[in-house]
């Protein structure tokens, strides 16, 4: 199978500025010079991590997906990222994977942040997603989806091989808990055999949190394959290789100890 080339976007978020964060975006992927088969964007890329769902939603085939579709086919690439969706009267923190074609997949935030009241304001999901990208079998979540390893947890058979190879995350976690955001990322890397990248946004949202970003590719080693710096607008383009992935599979046989069970 193919490598997989990566683009990650660090980047501060206008609060609750739709049109400007889309026009920043803009430029930002159309910087990116090197071919790519992925771009991945924050979390509420478009808005902050807001509590406003009722002024800023947006219904599905509105003017963000559609930029995702111009900005995916000029780049001829994936385009991912969360933004705040209305859908038959509920509101949700909602993960778009955009193809180049038009086509797409959703997955909606499973894990609600209690503590800052986004379950008050958003509907849960209750579906995982794995996507294929170039043979890549690839599962994306949403920031505090990264705390429950149960949700996650990558699975092995002998007919269908592994749920997922790449595991996606995009953030807004705060600085404060940067350590905890670095430590999980390797975490979920280690115990699912898999890579992990976690984009995360800087900068201080409107209610004065501020984000460190502390991006990263992890290698299903636990290794950190990007040079993202903390605290720094950035966008980085990493390779993520196929065959070091499957050689240590199989070189080094956790999955089949693996814990069996459903989850219901």
């Amino acid at each position: 199978m193919q490598n997989l080339t990566v683009s990650l976007i660090q980047s501060d978020l206008i609060w609750e500025d739709k049109e400007k964060n889309i026009s920043h975006f803009t430029g930002k992927i159309r910087e990116i010079e090197e071919a790519t088969d992925l771009i991945v964007l924050p979390e509420m890329f478009t808005t902050g991590f807001a509590m406003e769902p009722q002024k800023l939603a947006e219904p599905m085939g509105g003017p963000t997906i559609q930029w995702m579709h111009r900005m995916a086919t000029e780049k001829n690439c994936v385009l991912a990222g969360s933004i705040i969706i209305k859908e038959n009267n509920h509101f949700f923190n909602r993960l778009i994977w955009m193809r180049s074609d038009g086509s797409y997949d959703q997955v909606d935030k499973k894990h609600l942040f209690t503590f800052a009241g986004e379950n008050k304001h958003y509907t849960q999901g209750n579906k995982k997603l794995i996507v294929t990208l170039k043979g890549w079998r690839i599962m994306p979540l949403i920031c505090y989806d990264l705390r429950f390893p149960v949700w996650s947890k990558n699975r092995h058979d002998a007919e269908n091989g592994f749920d997922y190879d790449c595991m996606i995350n995009v953030a807004n976690w705060p600085e404060k808990r940067s350590h905890v955001w670095r430590i999980l990322l390797m975490a979920r890397a280690l115990e699912n055999q898999s890579y992990v990248i976690g984009i995360n946004r800087i900068g201080k949202d409107g209610n004065d949190i501020g984000y460190s970003g502390d991006s990263a590719v992890i290698s299903p080693k636990g290794e950190n394959l990007s040079n993202m710096a903390p605290c720094k607008e950035q966008t980085e383009t990493v390779v993520m290789s196929r065959c070091e992935l499957d050689n240590f599979r199989d070189n080094f046989r956790a999955w089949a100890d693996w814990d069996q069970f459903q989850i219901v």
